[in-house]
This record gives C-alpha cells, sequence and structure tokens, in this order.
C-alpha cells in the first residue's frame, strides 16, 4: 500500500471530528476546531490538503495557566491560525507567551507567519530551523538544542529532542501539571497506518518511543499529530507500529 493510498483511509477515519456531535468540541468553523481534554489543556484541529485524498485533519495543543497560554503547532493555515489566536487573545484573554514548533512540516507551521505579524514568539529544535528555510517554510524565531523550558504561567512546558522518527528533527513537548504529552506525528494514534515516511527514520523511531516511556513514567495524557488521544497505550502501539519496520 503506497502513502497515499494509506493516508486514505486515516482521513476517512480522522475527519469524522467534522461530522459528529462531540461534547467536549468548544469551537467549530470551516477552518479550525477546538476540543478540550482535560482542565486548561486543549487540542485544535485543522486540515492540510492531501493531493489525491482531499483533507488530512492535524492536531495542534492549547495550554492555559494563570492567564497565559502556550501553543503547540500552528494551525496549518493562515485562516485557522487567525481564529485560533483571536479566541486565545479575544474570546478567552489569555496572553500567548510563544508558539513551539514540533517539526519543520507544514502540519506543524503552516501559519506561523501570522503568529510573528501578531509579535507572538515562536521556538523550535535549531534543526526544525534549517530544515524549514531549506525547504522554504516558514522559519521559527528562536531555536534550542536538546531541550527548552518555556514558563507559562505558575507552570512550565518541557519541549526536547528526545531522538528521529518522523523526521529527524521532531521534539516532543511534556505539560507537568497535568501530565501530558504532545508528540507530534512521532507519536500514531490507536489504529493509525504509518503514514509520510518521507522523511522518517524507521529504525530509531521506535527506539525514541521508547526513551520517551523511560523518560516520562508519569505520563497520563498522549495527544498524535493526528487522530485522537489517549495514555500511554498510544506510545505502546507506535514502538509495535515500526518495532520490525523495513523501508518499504
Amino acid at each position: 500500500m503506497n502513502i497515499i493510498s494509506a493516508l486514505s483511509i486515516t482521513i476517512l477515519c480522522t475527519l469524522r471530528i467534522w461530522a459528529q456531535p462531540n461534547s467536549n468540541i468548544i469551537y467549530s468553523s470551516d477552518e479550525l476546531v477546538i476540543e478540550q481534554i482535560a482542565q486548561n489543556l486543549y487540542k485544535h484541529i485543522s486540515t492540510i490538503e492531501i493531493p489525491g485524498s482531499g483533507k488530512f485533519p492535524c492536531n495542534g495543543v492549547i495550554y492555559f495557566s494563570e492567564g497565559e497560554a502556550v501553543i503547540l503547532d500552528t494551525s496549518v493555515g493562515d485562516k485557522a491560525s487567525i481564529e485560533l489566536i483571536n479566541w486565545i487573545q479575544d474570546l478567552q484573554e489569555h496572553q500567548i507567551r510563544g508558539v513551539i514548533v514540533n517539526h519543520y512540516h507544514d502540519d506543524c507551521l503552516g501559519g506561523l507567519n501570522v503568529f510573528h505579524s501578531r509579535n507572538i514568539p515562536s521556538y523550535a529544535n535549531k534543526h526544525t530551523i534549517i530544515l524549514a528555510r531549506e525547504h522554504g517554510n516558514p522559519v521559527p524565531q528562536n531555536g534550542f538544542s536538546g531541550s527548552f523550558d518555556l514558563e507559562v504561567g505558575n507552570t512550565e512546558v518541557v519541549t526536547s529532542f528526545i531522538g528521529e522518527g518522523h523526521t529527524s528533527d521532531n521534539v516532543v513537548s511534556y505539560l507537568p501539571k497535568v501530565n501530558a504529552l504532545f508528540g507530534g506525528c512521532l507519536i500514531k494514534a490507536l489504529k493509525a497506518d504509518k503514514g509520510n515516511l518521507n522523511d522518517a527514520n524507521l529504525e530509531q523511531w521506535p527506539v525514541t518511543v521508547e526513551e520517551i516511556i523511560r523518560l516520562y513514567p508519569e505520563v497520563q495524557i498522549v495527544i498524535p499529530g493526528h487522530g485522537k488521544e489517549g495514555g500511554k497505550e498510544l506510545l505502546d502501539y507506535t514502538i509495535q507500529l515500526f518495532e520490525f519496520t523495513t523501508r518499504e
């Protein structure tokens, strides 16, 4: 099965969020859905166009603390990112401390220019900045190596490069107050396929996720880059999915 066919199956499943009622959805438009996961923790969902397959939902995270907010990944495009910022700043009346980019693909930083135009700082792995520039994507402003802590209200968000997987630059962000991990495209939703492997390190992928389990044994909520959030079972599923994989 090629990548586009595999993505088509995933799209049919994940697009259901627009078709089915969900009591946790607190904002919904043609461009953006915002769903509450836990207290002060939200998932923002926008779509990217996959040639030949249609729209593919992409997850990001919003976290509130003491009147401040952090965003993990932009919405895919400018329109959705404008809605996201307006919802946080105008409707929720929180100051956005920054946006943290998971990796250099469009589904993580496609709306970054909107954030910069609103004077919202962006942060990313230094390798992400290099790759974004090389591929002509919006470029995050502030780079870090290894790990980066961003203070938000009375807590912090810990973002770390654990190892390669979906890409050579992918990071994870941990929210200790709610024991939540945003894994981006490095972590797969249950029953998801392998997805886009164009930039993947298949041999390292399960090793990286095993290290995440070792580093964050207390994690309770795991949010993937696409699809439904869950618990530690998403980490186990991702390891199993790639454990014996060779590039096809």
